[in-house]
């Protein structure tokens, strides 16, 4: 099976990618990566490969090292231009985050949310997390006008989380973590019909991640065909449930 991954061209989360790379790749499926130019060899938020702050509030250890492999990957270097896509020949879409300013090439293409509605049409497996639940909130669905999300169950990075992180480092790294003016969560309630229902903040966590073996303080929402998750901390269970919609490689 063949799953497409689109980026911007530097800042995405390195967890958010490298995990689902990784888990996809080991279960035999092709990913391809996609950016605003074709050939273009995108970069990680450096910071999460150093410590966000003082050293800490990065990547685990584990996640960094799958991203060192990613880069070794041929199909990392070899990306191919959103406007060149052929979404029918990809089984399923998976849309990562971040939140540093060069995300928002990548969040705000009117381009990219093309094509995402168009892959979004053909009802295949869909995946979203953190801030990548916003390209599907920005993405209108052309026979009603409406987000594509507007009828559907979904989490994305919560306000609390997104907040505190803000009011921690912004002493030093001043608008770091607020991408955009509003938060992610209202942004994505403001997408849904009924915001009460539809949308699952999770347990509250601020500091324990989920792991490849231990999924106690991870979360995801699933709706059909669509698995969504908050942050990080939710990447390898979010990767499995991801890989749970697609058909088997064999």
């Amino acid at each position: 099976m063949r799953v497409l991954i689109p980026l911007p061209d530097r800042d995405f989360d390195v967890t958010e990618v490298a995990v689902p790379w990784r888990t996809l790749t080991d279960a035999g499926h092709e990913v391809v990566f996609a950016t605003e130019r074709a050939g273009t060899r995108p970069e990680a938020d450096p910071r999460l490969l150093t410590g966000v702050i003082l050293g800490r509030l990065g990547a685990a250890d584990e996640p960094r090292r799958f991203y060192q492999q990613l880069t070794r990957a041929p199909e990392f270097g070899a990306t191919v231009a959103w406007s060149g896509l052929d979404v029918a020949s990809f089984d399923g879409l998976l849309l990562p985050g971040g939140h540093a300013p060069g995300m928002r090439q990548y969040l705000g293409s009117c381009e990219l949310r093309g094509q995402v509605a168009r892959f979004w049409a053909l009802g295949r497996p869909v995946g979203a997390i953190c801030h990548g639940v916003l390209v599907l909130a920005r993405t209108r669905d052309p026979a009603t006008g409406r987000s594509v999300l507007a009828g559907r169950r979904t989490t994305c990075l919560p306000k609390y989380m997104e907040r505190t992180a803000y009011l921690t480092t912004a002493w030093r790294l001043g608008r770091y973590y607020r991408t955009y003016p509003a938060y992610v969560e209202d942004e994505v309630r403001a997408a849904l019909d009924d915001p009460a229902t539809q949308f699952a903040r999770g347990p509250r966590e601020l500091t324990r991640r989920g792991t490849a073996t231990d999924d106690t303080h991870a979360f995801t929402v699933r709706d059909g065909a669509f698995v969504s998750a908050r942050w990080p901390g939710d990447a390898y269970l979010f990767a499995r449930r991801f890989l749970e919609l697609l058909p088997s490689a064999a």
